[in-house]
């Protein structure tokens, strides 16, 4: 399973890993149509909180103990076997939000496109690497390997 680290350190809060993310869930994977021309503007799944001179990167840790999927009534929060990642099946969700209710790092949020559903970082499923990590300028944001 991989696992995004975050560096404080070196974040300078520009918030380029919230465009790429949009970027990459948008339907033209494009920067400009993206936010200027569909008319769902996508939105980020990972959010950069600044108050200077600090900046925290908000997004969900994938927790191997998954408060959100032991309280998702409808089973639309789970944990993926083979990349250990924690999915939201969107068709199950039934809209209750108990699992933003319950996530320790406010990583999940209501996707105002579907009121009744959920958007969360699924890792960019499918990429080599997380939009937000291959963009980041800084280095903030990395990409680790875990073994449980």
């Amino acid at each position: 399973m991989r696992k995004i680290l975050y560096k404080e350190e070196v974040c300078m809060g520009c918030g380029i890993c919230e465009v790429h993310c949009i970027v990459e869930h948008s339907k033209s994977k494009d920067i400009i149509k993206a936010y200027k021309r569909e008319d769902q503007k996508p939105l980020s799944r990972i959010r950069v909180e600044v108050d200077r001179p600090q900046t925290l990167v908000v997004q969900c840790k994938h927790c191997t103990d998954h408060p959100c999927v032991i309280a998702c009534l409808s089973g639309a929060m789970h944990k993926d076997t083979e990349t250990g990642l924690v999915v939201h099946d969107v068709d199950k969700c039934v809209g209750c939000w108990t699992c933003i209710m319950v996530c320790p790092y406010g990583a999940i949020n209501i996707d105002l496109a579907n009121h009744k559903a959920v958007i969360k970082c699924d890792q960019c499923i499918g990429s080599d690497l997380p939009a937000c990590v291959a963009n980041c300028p800084n280095e903030a944001l990395s990409i680790q390997e875990v073994v449980h």
